[in-house]
């Protein structure tokens, strides 16, 4: 088995050419501003889209990070192409990219795999699923050091439909990793998903066109997810059945949150998360004819 996983979306989803990808990561960096009340992040939210819709939103939470406390970075994707009620691990060891191949830290994984709860994906699986490596090149970009220093870590994991049990247990698997400020858990997420294509067309006329009440509802989302309360933004779901893609990756980092607050090493920190930057991939005004995806970029801070 290769221990490689070739970035299988470059050419078509971004940009294949190292200068020209890095000129674009650089330009939407430089455009983003930092968030006094989020920075340096612990974690962030941000979406998987192609760049041409949502890479500049993602810069806004890339921009939140502190490359230089940074040692590993955890990365919770959805699955969307295979069906499963569990978290699962790379078969690779190393995640290309066209600005820096990006290495699996191996010692995690084992200590992973030792809680016996995590299974293994199955390297066309790796490498159909989109969620994951839409977010390595701003990583590889924003963490990139000299050849003499070394090298930032992943640590890739796909996460499926999960349960609310096991959103609870894997929250406590990931809490003394969050708990560790060398860590950063991007969390990767699209907004809503709005049209007959995706099978999603609530409406509240009251509101306005289309496009302003999906606007509301995401907020509503993002409002919730900033109380860092995970039974209020699964209540949230339930009501609002939003297709936030994202759902069960964030609904794992709530509970990490949750968990990390209650031990020893979260007694007395004050824990926020914010949202910075939201877009829509088009103004829906037609229920027949018009779809769009929305994009956020959030981030959680943790002060001593």
């Amino acid at each position: 088995m290769s221990k490689y996983r070739k970035a299988s979306h470059a050419g078509s989803w971004y940009l294949s050419s190292k200068s020209d990808l890095k000129k674009q990561l650089n330009t939407w960096l430089a455009n983003a501003s930092v968030d006094a009340e989020t920075y340096p992040a612990r974690a962030i939210i941000a979406p998987h889209a192609g760049y041409a819709y949502c890479g500049e939103c993602g810069g806004y939470a890339y921009r939140q990070v502190d490359p230089s406390r940074v040692k590993r970075v955890f990365i919770l994707g959805p699955s969307h192409f295979v069906r499963m009620d569990y978290c699962a691990l790379s078969s690779a060891e190393v995640y290309q990219n066209p600005i820096m191949d990006l290495e699996i830290d191996q010692k995690i994984y084992d200590e992973l795999k030792a809680t016996g709860r995590f299974e293994t994906m199955k390297l066309h699986v790796d490498e159909e699923e989109h969620s994951i490596e839409m977010h390595l090149p701003y990583i590889a970009k924003i963490m990139e050091r000299p050849p003499d220093q070394k090298q930032v870590t992943i640590v890739p994991v796909l996460v499926g439909a999960l349960p609310p049990e096991k959103e609870v247990e894997y929250g406590q698997i990931f809490a003394k990793y969050l708990a560790d400020p060398e860590n950063l858990f991007v969390i990767s997420s699209d907004f809503c998903h709005w049209g007959k294509r995706f099978r999603y067309i609530h409406y509240d006329k009251s509101h306005g066109p289309i496009h302003k009440f999906i606007h509301k509802l995401d907020k509503q989302g993002m409002d919730t997810i900033s109380k860092l309360e995970p039974h209020a933004f699964s209540e949230y779901l339930k009501t609002t059945q939003n297709t936030i893609c994202g759902r069960y990756p964030i609904c794992v980092l709530l509970n990490a949150i949750k968990s990390f607050r209650s031990s020893i090493n979260g007694n007395g920190c004050r824990m926020q998360m914010r949202f910075i930057k939201y877009v829509q991939s088009g103004q829906c005004t037609d229920v027949e004819e018009h779809s769009s995806v929305s994009y956020a970029a959030g981030a959680f801070v943790v002060r001593q």
